[in-house]
């Protein structure tokens, strides 16, 4: 995946939209990164009750990266863009869900995000949500928000998966 592996000292003083699409993307690698290493029983593990796998949360992301950089920005809803009703559905794996093929999926998903994002200002409103009419500074917060909760979900089971082999 190409993404930044980590923040770079100059982002530190760069514009705001720089800022964002570095954060965004350190949380897409961090993310696509939880699956390193991992059989594919280890990656669709389950160790919570919820549907909540290594897996599932890139597949899920994946998801999350189509809801609100596609369907937000060009209008498009979620039967057109292939992808389930509800953010529930988006945690289902099937047979065909393996470790290259989710993270092949994501990684695309990802770079359509930038592709679809870049002609469009931070304060420009996008309007194919749900939820209405919204600046794109409110979809890279909520995104930022999503990847990082997620990335925090992956470390625990990642790490409870590790553990396990000992």
């Amino acid at each position: 995946m190409s993404l930044s592996p980590s923040l770079q000292p100059t982002t530190f003083t760069a514009d705001l939209r720089t800022q964002f699409d570095a954060f965004l993307d350190e949380h897409r690698t961090a993310l696509y990164n939880c699956l390193d290493g991992l059989s594919e029983e280890e990656a669709r593990a389950s160790l919570v009750p919820s549907r909540t796998t290594l897996l599932g949360l890139v597949k899920h992301a994946t998801f999350v990266e189509k809801v609100w950089f596609d369907e937000a920005i060009t209008g498009r809803d979620r039967q057109a863009i292939g992808i389930p009703a509800s953010p529930d559905e988006s945690f289902i794996l099937t047979e065909a869900d393996t470790v290259p093929g989710v993270r092949a999926a994501y990684s695309q998903a990802c770079e359509d995000s930038r592709r679809r994002a870049a002609s469009v200002a931070l304060d420009d409103v996008v309007t194919g949500n749900r939820r209405g009419p919204l600046p794109l500074r409110w979809v890279y917060l909520h995104m930022l928000r999503e990847l990082a909760q997620h990335c925090g979900h992956a470390d625990i089971l990642r790490e409870q998966i590790l553990a396990a082999r000992s």
